[in-house]
């Protein structure tokens, strides 16, 4: 996906791999912006495990199908809720603007038998019980952010870029967060979140990454929320980029027929 960035973010592979002094010479938002336009196919779709477990080590277990698409300006994110029965067809899209604009977002809830737009006033509140926000689901453009490059180090076998990020915009829900950033894939393999405290209230790790039609894709990742000892696990499988997936598949239509 961001296939509109891609001869930037290929420029910017090109001169990297030059010499390693170049690394030095890249500043928080280079790097931030390389996280963002990182090429990831034109459409995926996939099933997705999402694992809640709470402070006392209890598991709830949800199943759903997950639908991406990205024609150069709008990336698209649909996902239906396949099981258990307490969610079954409840089902939720997201469309992210390359140009920065605030994401579209709707839920439908098979209960009220409507679908919900989520202002801009609700983006805080936590999806569906998990440790994500429906601000974490969309895609944040870099020019959102003021990006520091802190250093650089590694995170386990990985060599690193660590940028702190703070929001350009007055009272946003995080003070800063913090990503470590793989120096090989541009991958964003540990984030920390503050709150507007500046207090660490939860960090996602990606625990697994792979090429999939020479495509580096996240198969897994957890948030953990420390301050509410609460921890979302989410594992992608039977994953399939640029197989075709019609535009009329992103509707609210779409969403209330659960496919």
């Amino acid at each position: 996906m961001k296939k509109s960035h891609f001869a930037a973010f290929v420029v910017l592979a090109g001169l990297i791999s030059l010499a390693q002094p170049v690394w030095s010479q890249m500043n928080g938002k280079q790097i931030m912006e390389a996280v963002y336009t990182r090429p990831s196919g034109s459409d995926l779709q996939g099933d997705l495990t999402m694992t809640l477990t709470n402070k006392q080590g209890d598991e709830r277990v949800r199943q759903l199908r997950q639908f991406i698409t990205d024609n150069g300006s709008i990336e698209k994110t649909l996902m239906f809720f396949l099981s258990p029965a307490d969610v079954r067809n409840t089902s939720f899209m997201s469309w992210s603007y390359a140009d920065g604009k605030d994401d579209d977002q709707w839920i439908y809830l098979p209960a009220l038998k409507r679908t919900k737009r989520i202002s801009s006033d609700s983006k805080g509140d936590y999806f569906m019980g998990s440790d994500f926000t429906y601000d974490d689901l969309g895609d944040r453009h870099p020019d959102e952010d003021n990006h520091t490059l802190l250093r650089e180090e590694k995170l386990g076998n990985y060599d690193c870029f660590v940028v702190e990020s703070t929001s350009k915009q007055p009272g946003y829900m995080y003070s800063k967060t913090i990503t470590w950033v793989n120096k090989d894939n541009f991958i964003g393999l540990k984030r920390e979140f503050y709150d507007e405290a500046k207090m660490p209230l939860k960090t996602l790790y990606i625990h697994k990454f792979e090429k999939i039609n020479s495509f580096w894709t996240i198969l897994e990742t957890e948030m953990v929320n420390t301050q509410k000892n609460h921890r979302t696990k989410m594992v992608f499988s039977n994953v399939k980029i640029n197989q075709g997936i019609p535009d009329n598949k992103f509707t609210e239509r779409s969403m209330t027929l659960g496919q």
